[in-house]
């Protein structure tokens, strides 16, 4: 099934060069020019990805990726202005999953799609339908979604994929290198603060504190692990 992509970008020829390519690779795709008729779209239609320029008319990228995480866990990358780390740690906290520095290869762009999309199909295949239980959380592969004492928690795609994996090898301790090339599926920048920004995300959604986590520990040094001892 051919997947359905949103490009949000005021630059018209970007926006349109993108749309061409991505076509050509049988995606169907849709372009919005300002922040306010992509949240109009996102609300209106469903997307498989989300190609998201932080500066936008109307309402900034990061407006616009907030109003969506209210409604949807669609994945989502950020385009964002070259050499400027605050655009893209910023983009990662309003819950994007990734992000690309301008000028960028479409070559790349589309690495970073299918990447993100063959992980999100690896990962409805793999799993079992079982769920998995500990201390008051709940995580249900199939479905995935993910209760914190009942109570339904919503995860970004990158947030439910590092969960999922640590959860599924427990003990097992991942580098952030480690992280990056599983859970990202590709071995672009080894920028710690990408994996560390969006541990810390799901720490603040799932555990109880934060401050002295339950589920997702830190070796230090090393990386990040799920421990199964009591």
């Amino acid at each position: 099934m051919s997947k359905r992509v949103l490009v949000v970008d005021d630059e018209k020829l970007i926006a349109k060069g993108i749309k061409f390519s991505l076509e050509s690779d049988s995606m169907i795709v849709d372009c919005a020019y300002d922040g306010e008729e992509a949240v109009e779209k996102v609300n209106s239609g469903s997307y498989d990805l989300i190609l998201l320029d932080v500066m936008l008319p109307k309402l900034s990228g990061y407006e616009v990726c907030r109003k969506i995480r209210e409604k949807s866990q669609v994945p989502i990358i950020m385009l964002t202005a070259k050499g400027d780390d605050s655009d893209k740690i910023l983009g990662l906290e309003y819950g994007a999953d990734d992000y690309i520095t301008k000028p960028f290869n479409i070559l790349e762009v589309k690495a970073r799609m299918k990447a993100i999309f063959r992980r999100s199909e690896m990962s409805g295949e793999a799993v079992s339908a079982k769920e998995i239980r500990y201390k008051g959380l709940r995580l249900l592969p199939e479905s995935r979604q993910v209760f914190v004492n009942g109570n339904e928690i919503r995860l970004t795609v990158k947030e439910y994929d590092v969960l999922e994996l640590l959860l599924t090898h427990p003990n097992k301790i991942y580098s952030r290198e480690n992280l990056m090339n599983i859970v990202w599926g590709y071995d672009y920048l080894k920028d710690a603060r990408t994996v560390d920004v969006h541990v810390r995300r799901l720490r603040e959604k799932i555990e109880p504190d934060a401050s002295e986590p339950v589920f997702v520990h830190t070796k230090w040094g090393v990386g990040y692990y799920f421990s199964d001892h009591e």
